[in-house]
């Protein structure tokens, strides 16, 4: 997502912060290109135009060509412009004063809507939530089913009468019930269609009207450009949504209908899928998704999936193993899958600052080598994962087999890991030396 523009912006800041003064031709140049980049992004031509006209107001007003350094206030008020843009802050999914909270879900058929439901439990439970899931999909054929599968996998009980007709009902008998088995948060999983039509609007508002949702939050699909924001508006106009939650921000589509939308119907975007696991959803942070997209990077993001995928009291014991050099093949393995867990390894990447556009002047990443190396290890036995020392030739073969690598790649592995272990060490002697005075390391 956003790799077009990440590119076209980033081209265009090293242009204009390589330069000792800029002149309004220059401005104007800028925000031409800014425009067009906008507009490759396939974001809807009325908010690229009044983006690059506020973009330009305000760098009249700051003065741009007379400033020490003007490509920097250039890039700022682009910076800053893009946050409002994306909708200015993130914002909190409000618990009602009076349990339980009713979030009611909406969209069209594709758009992940009841998988979304599924991630979005799973994100309350682990935030001390007693979330219940509601089956009002009754016409399409396994729509239950799906969402009590999903509701398992989450760990999230799911309302479903068996034989129910009426969806309207099922909705207001799961709210009546939420008290009574101790949830305090009722996610009603509705009825979609493959487009918009009357009958889908009018059980929507019948629904609404019946259950009262705190919350109406619809579910689109970022690969559908403009027609996600085409489809936003009049479920606006005929629902009044509270926000957004945009699903497969992972994906390959240019980017425009997450631009678009808040502008156009003035929702805000709450929450963002980021993978296809159930745990890949997170809060939209529009001051991180502008940094994103100019190449600063998103380290605050980067520090969350990191707390959320580490077991803590594991990172502990791997410092101890660490200070001591007994870091194994064993503990590479566990801290290995710990990363693969926080998502791809090129969009981890990508929220280091200024590494984003390394990586892809390098070519990009692999993402298999990470799979090749964890099957290697796997294919090792305990005491050769604790002792590489053992793995000989005839092991190494066996090895490479089990992965389906090559004895060159186990080479390879066990002569990086061996560096590794030496490095440490030496890390861990130094360290000792300051502790006795011999070298006067800074504390932290």
């Amino acid at each position: 997502m956003f790799e077009a523009l990440q590119a076209r912006f980033q081209t265009l800041i090293r242009s204009l912060t390589g330069r000792g003064a800029l002149s309004e031709a220059d401005v104007d140049a800028a925000l031409r290109e800014v425009r067009l980049a906008l507009l490759e992004a396939d974001v809807n031509f009325k908010v690229a135009k009044a983006f690059v006209e506020r973009v330009r107001a305000a760098a009249v007003g700051a003065r741009v060509t007379a400033s020490l350094r003007p490509g920097h206030e250039v890039v700022r008020i682009v910076h800053e412009e893009l946050i409002r843009l994306l909708g200015g802050q993130s914002r909190e999914l409000p618990a009602a004063d009076r349990p339980p909270t009713i979030i009611l879900l909406a969209g069209l058929h594709g758009s992940g809507k009841t998988t979304t439901a599924g991630k979005l439990a799973l994100r309350l439970r682990r935030r001390g939530r007693q979330p219940l899931l509601v089956a009002t999909d009754l016409r399409r054929l396994a729509a239950v089913a799906q969402l009590q599968v999903v509701g398992e996998q989450v760990g999230v009980p799911v309302f479903a009468p068996p034989g129910a007709r009426d969806p309207i009902a099922v909705a207001r008998a799961a709210v009546e019930a939420a008290p009574a088995g101790g949830q305090d948060t009722v996610i009603i999983d509705s009825a979609g269609r493959q487009h918009i039509d009357e009958e889908l609007m009018a059980e929507l508002r019948a629904m609404r009207e019946a259950v009262q949702p705190h919350q109406v939050l619809l579910v689109m699909d970022a690969m559908a450009g403009q027609d996600a924001v085409t489809m936003a508006e009049r479920f606006h106009q005929m629902l009044g949504l509270d926000g957004l939650i945009v699903t497969k921000l992972d994906g390959d589509a240019r980017g425009g209908a997450v631009l678009s939308v808040v502008e156009v119907t003035g929702v805000p975007v709450l929450f963002a899928g980021t993978s296809e696991k159930l745990d890949g959803l997170e809060p939209f942070h529009p001051e991180r998704m502008a940094s994103r997209i100019l190449g600063m990077g998103d380290v605050l993001t980067l520090i969350e999936r990191a707390q959320e995928a580490v077991d803590q009291e594991a990172a502990a014991e791997l410092e101890r193993k660490l200070r001591r050099a007994e870091f194994t093949l064993e503990d590479f393995r566990q801290q290995l899958r710990q990363v693969r867990k926080m998502g791809p390894l090129e969009s981890l990447v990508e929220m280091i600052p200024g590494w984003g556009g390394r990586l892809k002047a390098a070519g990009g990443m692999d993402e298999r080598q990470l799979g090749r190396v964890e099957a290697m290890i796997d294919s090792m036995t305990p005491e050769e994962r604790r002792h590489p020392q053992l793995i000989d030739g005839s092991r190494r073969r066996r090895i490479a087999r089990g992965s389906g690598t090559s004895i060159q790649d186990v080479n390879r592995l066990l002569r990086q890991f061996d560096e590794a272990r030496r490095l440490i060490k030496q890390v861990g002697e130094l360290e000792k030396k300051g502790k006795r005075g011999r070298l006067p390391f800074p504390r932290p």
